[in-house]
């Protein structure tokens, strides 16, 4: 198993860190959207302050991830795609990665216009405020952190979307070679 990229495949050090990206972004998301329905009690808290701290989580595991990236490449795409795929898939990469780093640091700016309490990083680290108190900060830093969510949700369907249509329609390897060896074998494209 190789921790570094390859030309054709992603390293065991890239899958890993987007996937364990993928199900804590789907945990954050699936408990900020519930979690303004709660009942103000101690419970409430905890959970606010467990989002805020998996979200800085993501922030940090998301700036490995790109220095991985920028470190260990990235595999060439797979051959017999066309221009405009890849294009269209360096786009969605990118935005992806907008989105990753501005959905943590809007929800922390907004954490800390709001003027509310330091929250310590899983209890432990009390995080420094970015700004001082400011409503209009506030307001700004949350409907880019509650709108850009939104933006993210869309961004990964298309990237799924183009993975299992590469898998199912054009029977290549897009697909394979980012899940663990042996989970998923690559298609065979018909001989004609």
């Amino acid at each position: 198993m190789n921790l570094k990229n390859t030309p054709q495949h992603w390293g065991s050090v890239s899958k890993t860190l987007h996937w364990l990206i993928a199900l804590l972004i789907l945990a954050l998301g699936i408990v900020g959207l519930l979690m303004g329905e709660l009942p103000k009690t101690p419970k409430y808290f905890w959970v606010y302050t467990a989002h805020k701290s998996l979200g800085i989580t993501v922030l940090a595991l998301v700036a490995l991830r790109l220095g991985w990236r920028l470190y260990a490449g990235a595999p060439q795409p797979v051959p017999g795609t066309p221009g405009w795929q890849e294009r269209i898939a360096g786009a969605t990469h990118g935005l992806l990665y907008v989105l990753m780093f501005a959905i943590p640091l809007s929800g922390w700016l907004y954490d800390s216009a709001s003027g509310l309490r330091p929250f310590k990083l899983f209890g432990l680290v009390e995080m420094p405020k970015l700004v001082a108190p400011d409503e209009r900060a506030a307001q700004l830093s949350h409907v880019l952190h509650e709108w850009g969510f939104w933006l993210l949700i869309l961004a990964v369907l298309a990237h799924a979307g183009a993975a299992f249509y590469h898998h199912v329609h054009q029977g290549d390897a897009t697909l394979s070679r980012m899940l663990p060896r042996g989970w998923l074998a690559a298609p065979q494209k018909e001989s004609a």
